[in-house]
C-alpha cells in the first residue's frame, strides 16, 4: 500500500478527535466509571474500530483488511497484559480510584506517541534492512519460550525504572495528589504532584512492552498505516477494559501462556517469511527457500482460536478452583 497525505490527515484527524473525547469525559469529572459506561465506550470503540477495518477491506482490499483486525486483536490480547502491571503502578503509588481514570488516560497517549515512534523507526529499518525480519523472528521466539516459563504477571510488586527513579529524586514533588493536577500550588511554592510519576511510569511501562508488540504485529503486515491503526485501536478502550474486567484479570490464569502460543507462532511466521523471500547470500545462495508461509487468514484464524481456548480454558479453571474451595 501507498497512502497518500490525503488519506493520513483524515486518519489522523479521527484518531485525535477520538483521543480528546476520551480526555475530555474523564477531565471534566473524575470519577469511577460504572460498569454501564465501561460497556458503553468499549462497545463505542470496538464498534469505530471493526467500522474502521470494513472500509479498510472495502476500499483497499480483503488482504489489508484482515491484516488489520488480525493486528488489532493481537495488540488488544497484548495490551491485556499490559493491565495487570498498571494495577500494580496505581498500587504503588496509591493513586486514589477516581484519579486513576486520568492516569490511565494520559499513560496511553504518551504511550501512543512512544509507539509512533517505534513504528516509524521499524518501517524505516525494515525497509532497508531485510534480515531484521530474521531478528524480530528470533527475538519474538525467545520471548514466547520466556513467557510460557516464567509468566509476565507474577510479580506483586513494581520497581520504578531508571527514568521515574531519577525524576523523583531530582525534581521537588508533593507527597499528595492534588486531584489530577501535575503542579500544585503549596505553602508558596509550586511543585510537582505523585501524578507526573505515575504517567512516566505508565509511558515507559508500556513502551518496554511495546518491544514485543511492535515486531508481533510487523508479523503480520508490513504496512505501516496497519500497524499504527491497530496500535491506536487497541489503546483506545484500554481505560474502560481496566476498570470493567477488574478481578477477572486474575482469573485469567492461561493468560500468558496464551500471549507465548501468539508470540511464537508470529516469530515462527516472521521467520518463514524471510527464508521465503530472502536475498542473503549465506542462505541457500541468495535464493527463496520453499517453505509453506501461513497467509493472513490462516494467522487471523489461529489467533482468535487462540483466544478464545485461553479464555474459556481459564474460566474453567477458576470455576473449578472456587468449587474446589467451597
Amino acid at each position: 500500500m501507498d497512502i497518500p497525505t490525503w488519506i493520513w490527515v483524515p486518519t489522523l484527524a479521527l484518531y485525535a478527535v477520538l483521543f480528546v473525547i476520551d480526555l475530555w469525559v474523564v477531565g471534566r469529572r473524575p470519577h469511577i466509571p460504572s460498569t454501564s459506561e465501561c460497556v458503553r465506550w468499549l462497545a463505542f470503540y470496538i464498534t469505530v474500530a471493526v467500522c474502521f477495518g470494513a472500509c479498510l477491506w472495502i476500499f483497499t482490499g480483503r488482504q489489508q483488511g484482515v491484516e488489520f483486525f488480525a493486528g488489532w486483536i493481537t495488540e488488544y490480547s497484548l495490551s491485556v497484559d499490559n493491565l495487570f502491571v498498571f494495577l500494580l503502578i496505581m498500587a504503588r503509588f496509591y493513586v486514589p480510584r477516581e484519579l486513576q481514570q486520568s492516569a490511565l488516560m494520559w499513560g496511553i497517549v504518551i504511550a501512543l506517541v512512544l509507539r509512533a515512534v517505534f513504528i516509524a523507526l521499524g518501517a524505516a529499518v525494515l525497509a532497508r534492512y531485510s534480515w531484521v525480519f530474521y531478528l524480530f523472528g528470533v527475538f519474538l521466539i525467545l520471548t514466547a519460550i520466556k513467557i510460557a516459563r516464567e509468566g509476565e504477571t507474577d510479580d506483586d510488586e513494581y520497581h520504578e525504572n531508571a527514568l521515574v527513579r531519577w525524576v523523583g529524586r531530582v525534581l521537588p514533588t508533593t507527597p499528595d495528589f492534588h486531584g489530577p493536577h501535575l503542579r500544585a500550588l503549596v505553602e508558596g511554592r509550586k511543585l510537582w504532584t505523585p501524578m507526573l510519576l505515575v504517567l512516566l511510569s505508565l509511558g515507559t511501562t508500556d513502551l518496554l512492552f511495546a518491544l514485543d508488540s511492535i515486531p508481533a504485529i510487523y508479523g503480520l503486515t508490513d504496512e505501516p498505516y496497519i500497524v499504527f491503526a491497530a496500535n491506536v485501536f487497541a489503546l483506545l478502550g484500554l481505560r474502560q477494559l481496566y476498570f470493567l474486567l477488574g478481578d477477572l484479570l486474575n482469573r485469567l490464569v492461561y493468560l500468558s501462556i496464551g500471549l507465548a502460543v501468539l508470540l511464537g507462532f508470529i516469530g515462527v511466521k516472521l521467520v518463514l517469511e524471510a527464508l521465503h523471500e530472502n536475498t542473503l547470500p549465506f542462505i541457500n545462495g541468495g535464493e527463496p527457500v520453499p517453505v509453506w508461509v501461513p497467509s493472513i487468514g490462516v494467522s487471523l484464524a489461529f489467533i482468535v482460536l487462540t483466544l478464545a481456548v485461553t479464555t474459556v480454558a481459564s474460566l474453567l479453571r477458576d470455576r473449578r478452583d472456587r468449587a474446589a474451595a467451597t
